[in-house]
């Protein structure tokens, strides 16, 4: 099959303005629709953020500026029935791709029938340091138009991105206590968060990280997370938890809930050098974090025990 085509001349317009909106929604439609991940100023790059220890370099060849580029895919992984783990080569074999931790790209597929490219924001998991490709984690969702296109694709087909696009601005150190609270694909930017933050040796940061899925299968991730505890068992801690789980699954039972959250999360609720990353889908997120509306607004978990808003930030 052929990769992504060049949109035609009377869409560019369209794509400039989609474009504009794909960035300001960028977050919403990560799990509204099907992206896995999260504003927009440039990684890497001289003097940038590009790689575990938040040392810069030349991104997708042009210096890690933020621009559209054209990747071809190099392999596609089936992880379970409905994930996949797609490796992209970069133009440059020797650039890496310009990213710092919370950060992403967009993606972009016109369908034939439609008037206005498909954008979504997947966050990319591969080590920032190792030149030459980046590697997405995507869950095919039903009737997903962007997670659908991309689960099509074949070694030698190309797909349109944008990026990279720094989301949370991580800085070093910033915390003692690191807690990130993960719900089905909502592990990729928890993941690209962890192995940034334990790979980078000036780094001291204790991490919690609780992971919620329905079911065993939906444990994506977990030969890297573990391999990672183990390696860095006196700063990496995980908490697996399965709504469903088959019989004789070793993992908790149920959802996150408040009381796993009151046990499991680390350091003082009060003090500035804790914090709490929250990504998952949008009724978990409403479940743990909150929400504030027109007419009604509900409190989430993490306030009723206690922690302020400036103390969570959902990626």
């Amino acid at each position: 099959m052929s990769g992504a085509r060049p949109f035609p001349r009377k869409t560019v317009a369209a794509v400039i303005v989609v474009g504009v909106i794909g960035l300001c929604a960028a977050r919403r439609a990560s799990f509204r629709n099907e992206g896995f991940a999260e504003s927009p100023k440039p990684c890497g790059g001289p003097g940038g953020h590009g790689g575990p220890g938040g040392r810069g370099g030349p991104g997708f060849g042009s210096g890690g500026r933020m621009g559209f580029h054209t990747l071809r895919l190099e392999s596609s992984q089936q992880v379970n029935d409905n994930t996949k783990r797609l490796r992209f080569q970069l133009p440059d074999p020797a650039s890496n791709a310009g990213l710092c931790l919370a950060s992403f790209i967009l993606t972009f597929h016109k369908p034939q029938d439609a008037w206005f490219p498909v954008i979504r924001p997947y966050t990319p998991i591969n080590n920032f340091d190792e030149p030459g490709y980046i590697e997405l984690l995507v869950k095919k969702y039903p009737n997903g138009r962007a997670s659908g296109y991309l689960h099509s694709l074949q070694p030698g087909d190309t797909l349109k991105i944008r990026g990279p696009m720094p989301g949370y601005r991580w800085k070093t150190n910033e915390f003692e206590h690191v807690n990130l609270i993960a719900g089905g694909a909502g592990i990729t930017p928890m993941y690209q968060l962890i192995q940034g933050m334990l790979n980078n040796p000036e780094d001291k940061s204790k991490i919690k990280l609780i992971f919620g899925v329905n079911t065993d299968k939906d444990l994506i991730m977990k030969k890297e997370l573990d391999a990672l505890e183990q390696k860095f068992s006196d700063r990496l801690k995980i908490v697996y938890t399965v709504s469903d789980p088959v019989k004789g699954s070793p993992f908790i039972k149920g959802r996150i809930t408040k009381e796993l959250l009151e046990k499991e999360l680390l350091g003082p609720k009060d003090s500035k050098a804790t914090k709490i990353f929250l990504c998952g889908p949008p009724a978990m997120e409403v479940s743990i974090f909150g929400s504030k509306g027109w007419t009604s607004s509900k409190k989430g978990v993490l306030e009723e025990l206690g922690y302020a808003a400036d103390r969570i930030h959902k990626l």
